[in-house]
């Protein structure tokens, strides 16, 4: 039986209901004044909590409706008004004829090159939404509406915390579902731009995996503590996204890209460009930092030049100090790997025995600079890897070497089989570390272990000494 049409503010005609949840229902509706067609949401206000809580509810939605509606832009819905009637909220949306992301996926997972095209155009709207100051608070596959003409739009900004969405009540209850949070917020913490980029890594896991990170639990609380514990079984249907979608769910929000250089990573993949350990532009604190290391770099590079300049002038008439010709045995090129060498495997990194790697003029060969915690230098470790190896050779102990037994041939013949290594979910206790690693291969496959490794402090900075 159709829906009886309803007049709202004696300007829209409600024609019928498109969606709906928790929060509300969603109708069609005709703009009389402006003779198009909008979408109009009819938010439910919580019952049973007293009139006090109720006009709080409405009064919040009214403002985040205003805030959101400062947003335009072709990936996210246009709010055009919000109006206070019947003694509840009602938001004028853009109407975009469409299924949500959540309906897709009831058919099943989506291709990796799919998610990434999804991914494109709602980073795009939530990098915008970012710059202008908005949080959307509330990014899920409920809330991406894949439009009939492969329009890709994020809706309902800021309308979970209006409406005190996935929030426990004073009963015990959870109005919501906490199935996409960031672990932060899902332990009481104001949700933040590094919240939504969570939120938005979920929503991709789910894309791709056909689940969850957080899995499924008949008691919503249960739910609530593995959000807010951040352990999420590493994705193994990713494909190339597998680095990048492993940094958006990091437990850490300061590990986190922004979604501007997450939209940028997208970008890059979807153009077949590597972008793994690429590194990100700087946010605007960090600025000064980089310049000045800048000028600090540039005044080092000048006096090496200087000093090796004034060594070729002074030795330029001594024959002991000419450069070795062409192909003599001065020039020393690495030893092919002995077959009889066994291969190691990810869950032990192969670090060499105590002899030094070849010499090597490249800046590459320079170690990280030194990390404040146990966990940050084993993560640094894994962001040299194989880009640096030198580096990465240089962070292991000599303890750690010996009892590898390893030369850094084998160590280097070993990595040329991974392209990337990602490190999440990194605890400590002391000393001792323990993170997931998720493995890149240059074949495009990946891998994913649990690992738990011993650091000591060496001049200032933490190097690995044991793995088990």
């Amino acid at each position: 039986m159709m829906e009886e049409i309803r007049r709202l503010a004696d300007r829209f005609d409600l024609i019928e209901p498109v969606g709906g949840g928790s929060m509300g229902t969603v109708w069609r509706a005709r703009d009389d004044n402006l003779e198009r067609t909008v979408a109009v949401k009819e938010l439910l206000l919580p019952h049973g909590q007293g009139e006090q809580k109720a006009d709080e509810a409405k009064n919040r939605a009214l403002r985040e409706a205003r805030i959101a509606a400062r947003l335009v832009h072709p990936h996210a819905i246009t709010v055009f008004g919000v109006i206070d009637e019947q003694d509840r909220p009602w938001i004028i949306m853009e109407y975009l004829p469409s299924t949500s992301l959540a309906d897709k996926l009831r058919e099943g997972p989506m291709e990796v090159d799919d998610v990434i095209r999804l991914a494109i155009q709602l980073c795009s709207a939530l990098a915008a939404a970012h710059r202008a100051g908005i949080v959307h608070r509330d990014i899920k596959p409920g809330n991406v509406l894949l439009g009939e003409d492969g329009t890709v739009k994020i809706t309902d900004f800021g309308i979970s915390r209006a409406m005190g969405d996935v929030q426990l009540t004073a009963t015990g209850e959870i109005s919501g579902t906490p199935a996409f949070l960031a672990p932060e917020v899902a332990r009481g913490e104001d949700a933040t731009f590094a919240s939504d980029v969570f939120s938005l890594g979920a929503t991709l896991y789910t894309a791709l995996e056909g689940g969850t990170p957080y899995g499924t639990a008949e008691n919503p609380i249960a739910l609530l503590y593995r959000a807010s514990s951040g352990e999420i079984p590493p994705p193994v249907k990713s494909g190339i996204l597998t680095p990048l979608l492993t940094r958006l769910l990091d437990v850490r929000p300061d590990s986190r890209p922004t979604m501007t250089e997450t939209e940028r990573e997208l970008r890059a993949l979807a153009a077949g460009e590597s972008t793994t350990l690429v590194a990100e532009e700087p946010p605007p604190r960090a600025r000064k930092g980089v310049l000045i290391g800048v000028i600090v770099a540039f005044l080092v590079l000048a006096a090496v030049i200087a000093a090796v300049v004034v060594v070729l002038t002074r030795g330029e008439d001594s024959p002991s100090n000419a450069a070795p010709p062409a192909g003599s045995q001065s020039q020393t090129a690495a030893p092919a790997p002995s077959s009889a060498e066994p291969s190691p495997t990810p869950s032990s990194p192969p670090p060499p025995p105590s002899s030094s790697p070849p010499p090597s003029t490249s800046s590459s060969s320079v170690a990280p600079p030194p990390a404040q915690t146990p966990g940050q230098a084993l993560s640094a470790y894994y962001s040299l890897i194989p880009g640096n190896l030198q580096a990465g050779f240089a962070t292991l102990t000599d303890n750690f070497k010996r009892a590898k037994n390893q030369s850094f041939e084998r160590y280097s013949n070993f990595w040329k089989d991974y392209r990337a290594v990602t490190v999440s979910n990194v605890s400590e206790s002391g000393t001792t570390v323990t993170a997931t690693l998720t493995y890149v291969k240059a074949s495009g496959g990946t891998t994913t272990e649990r690992a738990t490794f011993v650091m000591v402090q060496q001049d200032g900075r933490y190097l690995i000494d044991s793995q088990r």
